[in-house]
């Protein structure tokens, strides 16, 4: 049952990092995203894609260094293609969710293309995270990764073998 539990508390450290990575990643997203369309007469999906290109580089930093930095970091051109190859099935996701509502309804106000743009990355995040925590930033065997974690805890919580 402890080990039931411990695997519990790891994924929920995980999905509260790549939470904060992502939130970060959505501000971005969004900011880039209104600051295009006011700055440029770009149409609304060729401003969300540049947007969602630009929060891209700033999650993948922020996932390879804060959300996995435990994770395997042996193969970086493995996990690098990986990470942009399912982050460009993300980005046709989210913009997708942006085009249809757009072009298949005719909802392009600011409003309406912020709550599909943000309802874009929803759905597209759900898809990331499993993505990538099962793909691009693989998690090291059992072995090491137990061994890492008896490294972190303190002296006094560490276990006797």
């Amino acid at each position: 049952m402890e080990r039931g539990s411990s695997r519990l508390r790891r994924l929920g450290r995980e999905v509260a990092k790549f939470g904060a990575v992502g939130g970060a990643g959505v501000l971005v997203n969004l900011g880039v995203f209104n600051l295009v369309r006011q700055l440029t007469d770009l149409q609304v999906v060729r401003a969300s894609v540049i947007a969602t290109i630009v929060a891209i580089i700033f999650n993948y930093v922020g996932f390879r260094y804060f959300t996995y930095r435990d994770r395997d970091k042996s193969g970086r051109t493995r996990e690098m293609s990986l990470f942009l190859l399912f982050s460009a099935v993300g980005l046709v996701i989210e913009n997708g969710v942006l085009y249809t509502a757009t072009y298949g309804f005719g909802w392009d106000s600011p409003l309406q293309s912020n709550i599909f743009k943000f309802l874009g990355i929803g759905v597209a995040t759900l898809f990331r995270f499993w993505s990538y925590r099962t793909w691009v930033f693989r998690a090291l065997p059992v072995r090491e990764a137990v061994a890492r974690d008896d490294r972190t805890e303190p002296r006094s919580q560490q276990r006797v073998p």
